[in-house]
């Protein structure tokens, strides 16, 4: 029942054809003749009526050679071959809209995330008192309520509902979302909190600076949907071919008149003249393509998007979480001398298995993949956004920030770091241990992926990201991308994306911060694993699996598709081409011409299905070496820290 109310037409042209083939096994020729041909007439009026729309707003499709097959069909006669003609129609449009609306999804998810209550203060519109205080009397109330001034409790774990700036002495906050930054970051009191941000552990107050209305998160909102409603759409690609095999078709069949004297030679050459195979070839194909994507953990939502995927020539990417995991990971553990490298991270690991940090972890995780057994601490303690202390069999173990280390040992020395490291000051009984330096590696299939969208023929790859310089620099020559855009915010991912020269541009991201970019560009590839709701809804294609590598299948599957959809137009166009001469020449009546039309059909349909299969494309060309990276397009988010930003 829900495939006859979805797809009326192709559910009422079985049913009108069963009739008229009941009434004339029936011996009622006239009562079926006069049913078939008001049916057919109006199907005609029906696509005569969206094909005239389609004109007046610019498009030319090849629906005009259908209606004129099942009128001419009709007026000479031939009830039976229009109704046949008219079930083709609802077929092929049945499908192609089944390969289009599949996996089409809502910005609902997005709406739903952005904050709906805050925790507003009681009287308490004014920013006097104990800045940590956050047990005070506090009411819920809708977040489109809250005004400028209001004090407002962020508890552990909330979003920030507006932006403001934080009365606490000090909170850690997760901006991945909005800046991309894979680190937690601290804030003192006085600093700015952006909505969207994640507050960590501790509850935090904060005096909120701008309506919701006018807050970054909804800022970022009304940016996707502006990408979203400004992206052209797309045309059918079958559509490509109309006017040429439209010319023809009225030529052939009007010489056909004209030299056999007969109105029915017209109507028998536009039967086989009728667009099917052009109708369906492609969808079929971008269905099969579709399939394909699913099986490889790659959802398109729209069977266009293939097209656009199979001409890509520059790729861009966000940086954390995209070209590199967006998890801090051990890379180096300096010691001081006075304990091996093994013990100072398993001393450390055995102190930060008592905190909630992020850092600490990937601290813990780093000591049990190299199987240290953590020691159970007979105390410790947590101070947040500092470090841990805790006591071992006597032994004093302080963890966390140079400046917090060293008020516990002596001698602490700052560790030189690369870009995007940042270090884990230790001190074990009364003395400096070491440091242990972490970053948030490349993805190891970054560099492969990179060549891969070579070889398919991208010439430009592209990071956009919101870091500073020297770190997304380092990243981009390990990968090897030919060029840089650093301290980007949302805005400025939009403009770089929308100046890039070679077109179609996918880009690929994961944040929230993603999102604007993402619905911007050409094809926007969301990472879902760790990717937020707003890039997910916002991209065309969404990569299930936590793998870089998928958007260069994504780009392959969609050359393949576009590939064999082309071959089964051409076996489509060369089939029909052939029988509408041979209609012409008058060896092809109206009812075995769109009987004929059906094998057409299977013939495109069979090769189409091949875009079901793996198969290999390769890229028509290769990039050159890696060019110069160009400077970060705007200032305005800070430095990577080398400090610890617990």
């Amino acid at each position: 029942m829900k495939i006859v109310l979805k797809y009326p037409l192709v559910a009422g042209t079985v049913a009108a054809l069963s009739a008229v083939i009941i009434l004339l096994l029936s011996g009622q020729p006239g009562i079926a003749r006069l049913a078939a041909s008001v049916y057919a007439l109006a199907v005609a009026l029906y696509l005569a009526v969206g094909m005239i729309r389609r004109l007046l707003g610019g498009r030319w499709g090849i629906d005009i050679l259908a209606v004129t097959a099942i009128v001419s069909t009709v007026l000479v006669g031939e009830f039976l071959a229009s109704m046949i003609i008219v079930l083709m129609l609802a077929g092929g449009t049945a499908l192609e809209d089944y390969a289009a609306g599949r996996a089409k999804g809502e910005l609902t998810a997005l709406l739903e995330r952005v904050p709906q209550t805050a925790h507003r203060e009681r009287h308490g519109n004014h920013a006097d008192g104990n800045g940590n205080n956050v047990g005070g009397n506090h009411e819920e109330v809708a977040a489109t309520d809250v005004r400028i001034g209001d004090i407002l409790l962020v508890k552990p774990g909330e979003v920030v509902p507006l932006d403001g700036i934080l009365l606490s002495a000090s909170g850690t906050f997760d901006e991945s979302s909005l800046t991309g930054e894979s680190l937690p970051v601290e804030r003192t009191a006085g600093d700015p909190l952006m909505s969207g941000s994640l507050n960590g552990e501790a509850a935090v107050r904060m005096q909120v600076t701008a309506l919701l209305e006018d807050s970054q998160y909804s800022r970022i909102i009304a940016l996707v949907k502006e990408a979203s409603d400004s992206k052209a759409p797309m045309v059918r690609l079958a559509d490509r071919y109309a006017v040429p095999f439209t010319a023809f078709a009225y030529l052939l069949g009007g010489a056909a008149w004209i030299i056999s004297g007969s109105p029915a030679r017209f109507a028998e050459v536009l039967v086989v003249a009728t667009p099917c195979p052009l109708l369906i070839a492609a969808p079929v194909a971008f269905l099969g393509g579709m399939s394909r994507a699913a099986r490889a953990g790659i959802i398109v939502k729209y069977a266009g998007v293939l097209e656009q995927l199979g001409r890509i020539k520059t790729a861009a990417f966000d940086k954390t979480g995209t070209l590199t995991h967006g998890q801090p990971a051990l890379v180096a553990v300096r010691t001081s001398g006075i304990l091996p490298e093994d013990e100072v991270l398993r001393m450390a690991a055995s102190a930060e298995q008592y905190s909630s940090h992020v850092l600490a972890a990937s601290v813990v995780n780093a000591a049990r993949s190299r199987g240290l057994m953590l020691a159970t601490a007979a105390e410790a303690t947590e101070f947040a956004t500092h470090g841990v202390r805790a006591r071992f069999d006597g032994r004093d173990v302080v963890v966390g920030k140079p400046g917090f280390v060293a008020e516990s040992v002596p001698g602490v020395r700052a560790a030189d770091l690369d870009s995007g490291e940042i270090a884990v000051y230790v001190g074990v009984g009364a003395e400096f241990a070491g440091s242990l330096i972490l970053s948030d590696p490349i993805r190891p299939e970054a560099r492969r992926t990179l060549s891969e969208l070579r070889d398919l023929g991208v010439t430009q790859t592209v990071m956009l990201t919101g870091d500073a310089l020297p770190t997304a620099q380092h990243i981009a020559t390990e990968a090897g991308l030919t060029d840089v855009r650093a301290e980007c915010l949302p805005a400025d991912k939009v403009d770089a994306v929308r100046s890039l020269p070679d077109r179609p541009v996918m880009m690929v991201g994961d944040g929230v911060n993603d999102a604007p970019v993402l619905a911007v560009a050409d094809v926007g590839i969301a990472m879902g694993a760790r990717g937020s709701t707003a890039a997910g809804e916002s991209a065309d294609v969404v990569i299930i699996l936590d793998d870089l590598s998928k958007a260069a299948s994504a780009v392959r599957i969609g050359q393949r598709t576009v590939q064999v959809a082309l071959q089964s137009i051409w076996i489509g166009i060369g089939l029909s081409v052939a029988l509408m001469l041979a209609a012409a020449a008058g060896y092809v009546p109206a009812v075995v011409g769109a009987l004929s039309q059906e094998l057409v059909d299977l013939a495109t349909i069979l090769n189409a299905l091949r875009a079901l299969s793996g198969g290999r494309t390769h890229g028509a060309g290769k990039s050159g070496g890696a060019g110069t990276p160009a400077a970060g397009l705007k200032p305005g988010l800070p430095p990577a820290r080398g400090d610890l930003p617990r």
